[in-house]
């Protein structure tokens, strides 16, 4: 027989005698009155409208151009070909025109901008196999059901890339060229460095296999390129034989969806090492030459070429300088509604106003 609980009985359950299970340990209680309260509101909005200014002329410092190229100048007639369906596969070439009035001093990046375009869709950022991406050979012949109706071509054969994200990569081309006294010469921009380490070292790979005598476009036989492609994976880029394939930098930087429908995504950086780039962009004339492919008018999109410098902050952009000054001032138009209304009634018993 066991020995019975000393604590038998109806108090068995009953919390020690102690300070902290009887919830006798010393607290404080913060009494809110006015003389504590309105120097906290004061306070923040202070430092939120401060912040705000600060964030705002940094902003400020920061140059960015956009380019509307949709149907401008010579470009019309190339959004009127890309209209009809059967003329994909020719090319169209245009000429847009632009001048930057003060110089962009710095790191300039230029990136290609779509408006209207819903890259954050569910069904549209689930159709992919990143397990392709990566480099795995059991995905590269046979794609992940998620890439329907992009999984097979016309022939049968499996696609590489598979799926609507990668069928759909925009696959505009330019030449940025910089007219001055002394004529006119390209600007050079860096076309590679323009992905995330991550994407290019980890989530892409190439699809490995024993034979190291084997060319890329040996290794992808047997697959066939999305329908919207003018080009197979294995040759995006035929400058650049380490820049083909799913680790093809223009291809990652596509693959990374965007959060909202008009967004922008990085083409190039200048290249400041070349005259008359070394301090930057300097102010005058420019044109851009086109290759012209991307469609835009089945969802009524526009296409931009974007020009930006950037600081610690980033890009330009307004949204949280103009979020803190706003915040800052309603937080300080309620302090002194609350100052007034302590003013008027701060004094007068509580007694008194509940008659």
């Amino acid at each position: 027989m066991g020995k019975a609980k000393a604590n038998a009985g109806p108090l068995a359950r009953r919390p020690d005698n102690s300070a902290f299970k009887q919830q006798r340990l010393p607290a404080w209680s913060p009494m809110l009155t006015a003389q504590t309260v309105l120097p906290f509101f004061y306070g923040m909005a202070i430092v939120c409208v401060l912040l705000g200014v600060w964030l705002l002329v940094t902003v400020q410092n920061t140059h960015e151009l956009k380019v509307d190229y949709t149907h401008t100048g010579s470009c019309d007639k190339c959004f009127e070909k890309r209209k009809d369906r059967a003329n994909a596969n020719q090319s169209c070439n245009c000429t847009v025109v632009f001048n930057i009035e003060n110089t962009f001093k710095g790191d300039v990046f230029f990136y290609y901008g779509l408006i209207n375009f819903h890259q954050n869709l569910r069904q549209y950022m689930d159709s992919r196999d990143d397990g392709q991406m990566i480099g795995r050979n059991k995905n590269l012949k046979n794609p992940s059901s998620y890439c329907e109706p992009f999984i097979k071509d016309k022939n049968g054969l499996p696609i590489a890339p598979c799926g609507a994200v990668a069928n759909s990569m925009f696959n505009d081309s330019f030449t940025l060229l910089y007219h001055s006294a002394a004529g006119s010469r390209v600007v050079p921009l860096f076309r590679k460095g323009i992905t995330w380490y991550t994407d290019k070292n980890v989530k892409f790979r190439n699809p490995q296999v024993e034979n190291k005598t084997l060319t890329l476009a040996q290794v992808f036989e047997g697959t066939g390129q999305p329908l919207y492609w003018q080009k197979p994976v294995y040759d995006l880029d035929p400058w650049d034989r380490n820049n083909n394939g799913f680790i093809n930098e223009d291809l990652i930087v596509w693959m990374r969806e965007a959060a909202f429908p008009n967004f922008k995504k990085l083409y190039g950086v200048l290249n400041r090492a070349i005259e008359p780039f070394t301090d930057g962009l300097p102010a005058g004339n420019y044109s851009v030459l086109i290759s012209y492919n991307f469609p835009v008018e089945y969802f009524q999109g526009r296409k931009e070429v974007v020009l930006s410098t950037v600081s610690w902050f980033g890009g330009q952009n307004n949204f949280l300088p103009v979020a803190y000054l706003v915040t800052g001032c309603l937080i300080l138009l309620l302090a002194v509604i609350l100052t007034a209304v302590w003013w008027k009634f701060g004094s007068v018993p509580y007694t008194h106003l509940m008659r």
